[in-house]
């Protein structure tokens, strides 16, 4: 965005603008939290940068457990409740996740060994089991055609989220041990609508795409973090097994 967009949506001079960017004026609070919300900057980062400019944060960020987030809460559980036995889980802006469906424990099971899944409900990276030499990917059937998008949509999570580089680079590293650095690099473009990921099972292949469920005006950093990943099956095959193996009822798709 050119100084002289930001000017005109923020309704103060380029001249100003500039000032405020090259450190020769303060913006205030007001102007500072305009600015951010036109640039779409994350709840943490307004935070942070209210600080830095010596105003108070403008935002929350209390526990999710916390009462005051018990409706959020109830949202959830009713997200997950309802997509069963179709998988669902909660994740954070870190990729840990912190809570899972039926559908989803089972399906967790069914791809990782019992001694690289954490037990006893203990909160578990998302991309750490994705890295796992035993992990997720060990699992998918196409990865070469779901690797490389994976690892593309991780690298811009990352770019927004440095503290992820890491994990992310720990994926990338696996990909390329597993695909090579050419086929990693030049994806196949698949024809279909949306990207399917194969699962190969003991109970056959499994096949799933998945939707991503986020709060839509969070006024909290807590709440702003989470995403709901819903994974819905992608042929019938994978639809009755998971309706057979991870409790009868309605699929929730």
């Amino acid at each position: 965005m050119s100084q002289l967009e930001l000017s005109m949506r923020l309704r103060v001079s380029q001249r100003h603008v500039s000032f405020v960017e090259s450190g020769r004026a303060r913006p205030s609070r007001e102007l500072l939290a305009a600015w951010l919300e036109e640039l779409d900057a994350p709840l943490s980062l307004r935070n942070e940068a209210m600080l830095q400019a010596g105003f108070a944060p403008a935002y929350s960020a209390v526990p999710l457990h916390d009462p005051a987030l018990s409706e959020a809460n109830r949202a959830l559980e009713r997200l997950l409740h309802a997509h069963d036995p179709m998988p669902a889980l909660v994740i954070d802006a870190g990729w840990n996740v912190l809570r899972l469906n039926r559908g989803a424990r089972w399906l967790a099971a069914t791809l990782v060994p019992p001694a690289v899944l954490p037990h006893g409900g203990t909160p578990f990276n998302m991309i750490d089991l994705l890295a796992h030499p035993e992990g997720f990917a060990a699992r998918v059937v196409n990865l070469h055609e779901v690797g490389p998008a994976m690892l593309a949509f991780l690298r811009h999570e990352a770019a927004l989220r440095p503290e992820l580089a890491p994990r992310v680079e720990a994926l990338a590293a696996l990909l390329c041990s597993r695909l090579g650095a050419r086929r990693l690099a030049c994806a196949p473009v698949s024809g279909a609508p949306v990207l399917t990921t194969r699962y190969a099972t003991p109970h056959g292949d499994l096949a799933f795409f998945s939707m991503f469920t986020t709060f839509g005006t969070p006024q909290d950093i807590t709440l702003a973090s989470l995403r709901v990943e819903h994974l819905f099956a992608a042929d019938e095959a994978t639809r009755t097994l998971l309706v057979a193996q991870a409790g009868a009822g309605s699929p929730g798709d």
